[in-house]
């Protein structure tokens, strides 16, 4: 590490600042040197950053929100040099700024984000109980429900993109062999709540393939029978509303417009998949597709 970044990071450990961005002791350019470092810090240094770059999350910079502190929680979370205490001490921070309501809107998705790798731990190698695996089933499948900000991407503040991200936590979740039937299904009916948005808007930064990701290794695990899966489709083309407004309404067109792309995501993924389970959702679509206008 440069002596550099190693002078300002000291400054860090003596500093009682949580909540800044950057943190207090370091500024904007050692982070970026940081993220040139591949994370690569002692474990005192690293043990302070776990509780403060998560302020980062919600910064307007997307070179510090994205860059510097969801690579650098998320590399650290895939590398296992996060211990326990330190797992549930982020998860709980980042639990808490879910409930964020700021202009720039970026400080929930990006605790998603982060939330669906902390989650990636427990599906590797479990480390929390079962309540508290329940209790993130929930927040999930809560937090991808309410999502109301469609942002996506913008040039200036980069990604928002609450409800791919809300959809990336929920795949982590269904992936659990620890998750049950019960839970998968709570986070399917989420999944479903945004399939086609209430404030009827067209998606265009990929929302459906990674809507359709939660659904698929669901199916992969086998937790649901067909009956189930044929159920779950068919409630998705009658949300679209009343048939009178087909093709005379933009809220109408706006919904099917969402949920052509999300059938579609899921009919292409079924029909070339080698997985018996996937291959099997394939008929299922085709009759949900069927029963679109």
């Amino acid at each position: 590490m440069r002596a550099s970044t190693l002078l300002v990071l000291a400054g860090l450990l003596s500093s009682p600042a949580y909540a800044s961005c950057p943190p207090e002791g370091t500024d904007a350019g050692s982070l970026r040197l940081l993220r040139e470092q591949r994370f690569a810090v002692p474990d005192d240094v690293r043990a302070t950053l776990v509780e403060r770059l998560p302020a980062c999350l919600s910064d307007p910079d997307p070179t510090l929100r994205d860059g510097v502190a969801y690579e650098g929680l998320s590399a650290w979370l895939r590398a296992g040099l996060l211990d326990e205490t330190q797992r549930r001490t982020l998860r709980d921070r980042l639990y808490a700024m879910l409930e964020q309501d700021t202009a720039d809107g970026v400080g929930p998705p990006f605790a998603a984000l982060v939330l669906s790798e902390v989650a990636r731990t427990d599906r590797i190698a479990p480390w929390m109980s079962p309540d508290e695996r329940d209790a993130m089933v929930r927040r999930a499948a809560a937090y991808l429900s309410s999502v109301r900000d469609y942002r996506g991407f913008d040039a200036k503040v980069g990604w928002r993109h609450g409800v791919a991200h809300g959809a990336d936590w929920a795949l982590q979740l269904v992936l659990n062999e620890r998750v049950d039937r019960a839970q998968v299904e709570t986070l399917l009916q989420a999944v479903a709540a945004q399939v086609m948005p209430e404030s009827a808007h067209a998606y265009v930064f990929g929302e459906p393939g990674r809507l359709a990701r939660p659904v698929l290794y669901a199916a992969k695990r086998g937790v649901l029978d067909e009956a189930a899966w044929t159920r779950w489709f068919a409630a998705l083309p009658p949300r679209l509303g009343d048939a009178k407004q087909a093709y005379a309404d933009s809220a109408w067109l706006a919904r099917r417009h969402d949920l052509m792309a999300f059938l579609m995501s899921v009919h292409l993924e079924a029909d070339q998949s080698e997985d018996p389970n996937i291959r099997a959702l394939k008929p299922i679509v085709v009759q949900a597709l069927k029963a679109v206008p």
